[in-house]
C-alpha cells in the first residue's frame, strides 16, 4: 500500500537559497526535456527511457545539470513523461487538449528525490521536530508533527514551494500488506455494525443508522476571500503591492483548503474506526460540478477527495468501504424499489406504489446501504433498518456535533 506523509519545513536563508536554485534548475531541465521531445520527428519521439540515457550527455554540454543528483533529475524526466501519459490519456477520452506547455518559475514549485539523494534524522531534532537532508543541498529542518511508521519504507521525498511562499516536505510510503490489519471477512461481517453514507451539502453526511453529520461553515472565510480579490484587482500586475495582495489571497484559499481537508481527515478516521463495513455512493464529481446550480458547494464538499481519503484509511484500519453506483439512490423507493422523480427542492419520498413515507436522505442512505450489501454478496438483514425509517423529516436523525467528530477523528489518521 503506497501512501504519504506532509511536513512544513523552516528553512535557514542559505538553505531557502540553493532549494530556490535547484528548483529552477529543475524548472530549465524540464523544459529542456521537453524541448528534446517537441524537436524531434513525429515517428521517432525519445522514450524515457532514452531521454535517461541522455542525460549525462547534457551534463557535460550544460554543467548547471550536473549541480543536480542523478535520481532527482531521472525523476524531472519521468515527470515530463508522466504529464505526457496523462494528455495522452484526455486526448483518448475525447477532451480538446494541446500540448505540454513550458514550465515558467511560478508554475514549477516541487523536487522529487526518487530512491536516494535523501536521509531522515529523527533524532537530531527537539521538540517533534527533525531533519531530512538533501544531496547537494544541505539539511531543512521540518516540523515532525506524526513520526513516520516502522513498517513503513520511504520510497521518494519531495520538497515544494506553495504559492503562499512556505515549503513543505512528502514523503512517499510504501508499507507491505502484511503488516496491515486484517479486514473482517465478508462471510463473517456484522451487518449491524455496517453503515451506508449518503453525501450532502447542507449536512455533509447522512449514515442509516441514524446519524447526520454538519458541514463546515466556510462563509467568514470566503468573505474574506471576496475582500483580498478586490484589493488585488485594484493593483497593478508586477508591482510589490500586488505580489503581497496575491500572497494574501493564496493564504486565504489555502486556509479553506486546509479546514476542509482536515475536518474531512477526522470525519473518516472517525467512520472507519466506528464501523466494520462503510458503503458509499460512487459520484461523478466532474460532472456534478459541469452542472447547473451549488457548483461551489459541491466544490468545497471536494467528494471525491472525501472518498479517496476513506478507502485510504479503510487499509490502514481494516475497514471494508465499497462504492456503489449512485444513479437512482434518491428516486429508488427504499422498501419496494420502485423508482418516483423528485426534483431536488422536494425533500420527502412518498412511494405511490407502497406508501412508504420518509425524508428523501434517510431514503437514499438505505439504498446505498442494501446495494453496499448486494456488492458484498450478503443478504439483507431480518431486521430491516428501513423499518425504522418512517418520519417525515430529519427529526429522528442523531445530529453528531463538529467537535465530536473532531474529537473522535484526532486519534489517528
Amino acid at each position: 500500500m503506497e501512501h504519504s506523509h506532509r511536513y512544513r519545513a523552516y528553512l535557514t536563508d542559505e538553505v531557502a537559497e540553493r532549494l530556490e536554485h535547484h528548483l529552477d534548475v529543475h524548472r530549465q531541465l524540464y523544459n529542456h526535456v521537453r524541448w528534446d521531445y517537441e524537436n524531434s520527428p513525429e515517428d521517432d519521439k525519445p522514450p524515457e527511457y532514452d531521454q535517461n540515457n541522455k542525460l549525462p550527455e547534457w551534463k557535460r554540454r550544460w554543467p548547471i545539470f550536473g549541480e543536480l543528483h542523478s535520481k532527482a533529475a531521472q525523476a524531472t524526466v519521468a515527470r515530463f513523461h508522466r504529464n505526457l501519459s496523462n494528455l495522452r490519456k484526455k486526448k483518448e477520452k475525447g477532451y480538446n487538449v494541446g500540448r505540454l506547455k513550458r514550465q515558467a518559475p511560478t508554475e514549477y514549485r516541487s523536487v522529487t528525490y526518487n530512491q536516494s539523494g535523501f536521509d531522515l534524522d529523527e533524532k537530531r531534532g527537539r521538540d517533534r521536530f527533525a531533519y531530512v537532508r538533501f544531496s547537494k543541498i544541505g539539511w531543512v529542518k521540518i516540523r515532525y508533527h506524526r513520526p513516520i511508521p516502522d513498517h513503513a519504507t520511504i520510497k521518494e521525498v519531495t520538497f515544494k514551494k506553495e504559492t503562499t511562499g512556505e515549503w513543505f516536505i512528502s514523503f512517499g510510503l510504501e508499507t507491505d500488506d502484511a503488516d496491515l490489519p486484517e479486514k473482517p471477512d465478508v462471510g463473517t461481517l456484522d451487518a449491524s455494525n455496517s453503515v451506508g453514507i449518503d453525501l450532502g451539502i447542507l449536512n455533509y453526511i447522512h449514515t442509516s443508522d441514524g446519524k447526520t453529520v454538519d458541514w463546515l461553515d466556510l462563509e467568514d472565510e470566503y468573505e474574506r476571500l471576496r475582500r483580498e480579490q478586490r484589493k488585488l484587482s485594484r493593483k497593478e500586475k508586477g508591482s510589490k503591492s500586488y505580489e503581497k495582495l496575491r500572497k494574501n489571497v493564496a493564504k486565504v484559499k489555502r486556509r479553506i483548503r486546509r479546514k476542509v481537508l482536515d475536518y474531512q481527515h477526522k470525519i473518516t478516521t472517525w467512520l472507519v474506526k466506528t464501523y466494520d463495513a462503510v458503503f458509499v455512493e460512487n459520484l461523478d464529481v466532474a460532472g456534478m460540478l459541469q452542472g447547473d446550480g451549488n457548483a461551489r458547494n459541491k466544490q468545497d464538499a471536494a467528494w471525491r477527495q472525501f472518498i479517496t481519503l476513506l478507502e485510504y484509511k479503510a487499509d490502514l484500519h481494516g475497514t471494508h468501504v465499497v462504492q456503489v453506483e449512485a444513479r437512482g439512490t434518491t428516486k429508488e423507493c427504499a422498501s419496494c424499489g420502485v423508482e418516483t422523480a423528485k426534483p431536488i427542492w422536494v425533500r420527502e419520498h412518498s412511494c405511490p406504489s407502497c406508501g412508504f413515507v420518509t425524508d428523501r436522505d434517510p431514503n437514499a442512505v438505505m439504498n446505498v446501504l442494501q446495494r453496499g450489501f448486494s456488492e458484498l454478496g450478503l443478504g439483507w438483514p431480518e431486521e430491516t433498518p428501513v423499518e425504522t425509517v418512517a418520519a417525515t423529516d430529519t427529526a429522528n436523525f442523531q445530529r453528531v456535533s463538529a467537535s465530536h467528530v473532531v474529537e473522535t477523528g484526532s486519534l489517528g489518521a
